[in-house]
């Protein structure tokens, strides 16, 4: 079943165009990353996606039965918003905001879902401790507790393991796999890591010149996709 649908879409802004005529879909179940140069309208795809930056032209059309409400999403995280003085229960427990409605208070199934969340993350022995004072993948795997809270049925990652070490790099990439084979959610994801996402992803969105849409076997035997991993593993390597 198709949830999110976009049809002839033109990204940028200030009216100026960094992206023309695109078009693909997303199926429930689906693990995408989307890919490509620095500058090339990653992000732009990301707002638009989630309604906070309307698309120059085309549209997006969410499935039937999903709205914004059932999307959540892990931004790149800022220097200001490491330092965030709050407790790790406080940060995950506001992923619930956009149920509360006009509710002044969180009720006994938003808590009740936040401390599932962070069992199924493993990381509730973290909820009393401030949020500041984690390391950053403990800070990431709040945001992404976060996330969850919000997210019904889609999840959108905007470079989620970027200025992580290699171990909590491969545990991160563990658990999104896992929500999204176990618990059924869909994925998209922005990404720089080609080899990452041609383990993991079941599609790949390849945004540049020529865009590419397709399978993860479809995008390793296309030309665009082996020059873009050849590229980036000599990139690597220097």
């Amino acid at each position: 079943m198709a949830q999110i649908t976009c049809q002839n879409l033109t990204l940028g802004y200030e009216g100026r165009a960094i992206l023309q005529n695109l078009n693909f879909t997303v199926q429930a179940g689906d693990y995408l990353c989307v890919v490509g140069e620095n500058g090339a309208g990653k992000s732009t795809l990301m707002r638009t996606l989630l309604h906070l930056q309307p698309p120059l032209a085309g549209a997006v059309r969410l499935g039937e039965g999903l709205s914004p409400r059932d999307i959540g999403y892990l931004p790149q995280q800022t220097l200001v918003q490491r330092d965030f003085p709050a407790s790790v229960w406080e940060v995950v427990l506001s992923g619930c905001q956009g149920r509360v409605g006009w509710r002044p208070f969180y009720g006994r199934r938003d808590k009740a879902l936040a401390r599932r969340v962070l069992r199924r993350l493993e990381a509730e022995a973290l909820a009393g401790r401030c949020y500041r004072e984690l390391s950053g993948g403990q800070q990431q795997r709040v945001l992404l507790a976060r996330a969850l809270c919000a997210a019904q049925k889609v999840l959108l990652l905007d470079e989620p393991v970027s200025g992580l070490d290699p171990k909590v790099t491969a545990e991160m990439y563990r658990l999104i796999a896992e929500l999204n084979r176990q618990d059924g959610l869909t994925i998209i994801m922005i990404s720089h890591d080609i080899q990452a996402a041609v383990r993991y992803a079941s599609h790949i969105l390849h945004i540049g010149q020529p865009v590419f849409f397709g399978t993860r076997q479809e995008y390793l035997q296309s030309e665009i996709g082996r020059s873009f991993a050849e590229a980036r593993e000599e990139a690597a390597q220097c």
